[in-house]
C-alpha cells in the first residue's frame, strides 16, 4: 500500500512540470532582433487628444479628430537623433477610430478631417529614416456590437472584423516587429490564441503580446507602468499583468513620458497648459540602462498634438 502511495505521489508531482519549452528558429533570431532595439518612441494619437481625458467614448462625429496636420518625418527623425530602434505606434484605441486606410469602417483617418492614412505615411517615414515599425491595437472597443459605451468589451460577436483589422494591419504595412494588444475591454471576438495563430500565419515573426489576460504561448511580456526586469520579476511588469507565459523570450515595458498631474490625458496629448511637462531625461536615462542590462526593450510613450507634431520639449 505504501508503495502504492508513493508512486501515486511522484506521478503526481512529475505531472505537475511544465514540459520544456522550445522555441525555433525564427522565433529566437526575432527576440534577440527585439533586445538589439533597446528602446523606442511610443505614439499615442486619437480622439483622446483632443477630449483632455484617457478615454474618450460617444464619439459618433469623426470630425471631432480635428488634427490639421501629421508631421510622421519629425517622428521618425526624432526617434532616430534618441537612437531609439523603432516606433511603436496606436493604430487603433478603444473608441474603434481607426489611424489606417481600412476596409472594415467608416470610422477612420482617411474620412476625417485630415483625410491621410497616418500608418502608411509612418511606415515610409520609418524606412526613410531607418527605424523598425510596430503597433499597439485595442482588441475590443467601444462600436463592437454588444459593448456598453464607456465599459466593457464586444460580445464575441464581431470576430470577423477584429480578423478583419489584424489581417490589414499584418499584410498592407510591411514588417511588423511586434504588437502591443491591449486587453483592457477584454476581447474583439478573437481569443489570444487565435490572435497568435494568425498572427504568426501573417507574419511569422512579427511577437504578439498583451498588457493582461491570457499569456500562453506568447514571446513577448508586455509590461504597461512596468519598469527593467529580468523575464520573471512579475513586478517589473507593471499593476496590470495577471499571472505570466511560460514561452516569454523578451520582455517589453513603458510608460509615458508626462510626469503625474493634474487633469488631462497621461498616454495622449493633454491639454495645452501641460506643454512644458515632461519626465526628466535622468529618469529616461536610467530605465534605458536598465532595459540594456536585463535585455527588455524600452518604449517611451508621447504624444502629437493637434498639429499632429511633438511638443519642443520631447524634442
Amino acid at each position: 500500500m505504501k508503495k502504492c502511495v508513493l508512486l501515486a505521489a511522484t506521478l503526481t508531482a512529475l505531472s505537475a512540470v511544465a514540459e520544456p519549452v522550445t522555441h525555433d528558429d525564427v522565433a529566437l533570431k526575432q527576440a534577440q532582433k527585439l533586445k538589439d532595439l533597446k528602446w523606442g518612441m511610443f505614439i499615442c494619437w486619437s480622439f483622446s487628444t483632443f477630449s483632455g481625458k484617457e478615454w474618450t467614448p460617444g464619439i459618433g462625429d469623426i470630425s471631432f479628430f480635428r488634427a490639421t496636420g501629421v508631421d510622421t518625418d519629425q517622428w521618425a527623425q526624432t526617434a532616430k537623433e534618441a537612437g531609439m530602434g523603432y516606433i511603436l505606434f496606436l493604430a487603433k484605441h478603444h473608441d474603434g477610430f481607426c489611424l489606417w486606410d481600412t476596409a472594415t469602417t467608416d470610422r477612420k483617418v482617411t474620412n476625417a478631417p485630415l483625410g491621410k492614412d497616418v500608418l502608411a505615411l509612418l511606415r515610409a517615414s520609418c524606412e526613410k529614416h531607418g527605424i523598425k515599425l510596430a503597433l499597439y491595437f485595442s482588441e475590443g472597443d467601444w462600436t463592437w456590437p454588444g459593448a456598453k459605451d464607456g465599459a466593457g468589451g464586444g460580445s464575441g460577436k464581431d470576430a470577423d472584423k477584429e480578423r478583419a483589422q489584424l489581417t490589414e494591419l499584418l499584410t498592407n504595412y510591411g514588417p511588423i516587429e511586434y504588437m502591443w494588444v491591449d486587453h483592457a475591454l477584454g476581447p474583439g471576438g478573437l481569443s489570444h490564441q487565435e490572435v497568435l495563430a494568425l498572427g504568426r500565419k501573417l507574419q511569422p515573426s512579427c511577437f504578439i503580446g498583451f498588457n493582461h489576460g491570457d499569456q500562453e504561448n506568447t514571446y513577448i511580456r508586455i509590461g504597461e507602468l512596468g519598469n527593467p526586469g529580468a523575464l520573471d520579476d512579475k513586478a517589473a511588469a507593471g499593476p496590470y499583468a495577471q499571472g505570466g507565459g511560460k514561452h516569454y523570450l523578451v520582455a517589453e515595458f513603458t510608460y509615458p513620458i508626462l510626469p503625474p498631474h493634474d487633469g488631462g490625458a497621461m498616454w495622449f496629448y493633454s491639454l495645452p497648459k501641460h506643454d512644458n511637462l515632461c519626465s526628466p531625461p535622468e529618469l529616461l536615462y536610467e530605465d534605458y540602462k536598465g532595459a540594456v542590462k536585463f535585455g527588455n526593450i524600452f518604449s517611451i510613450d508621447v504624444g502629437p498634438g493637434y498639429d499632429g507634431k511633438l511638443r519642443d520639449i520631447e524634442l
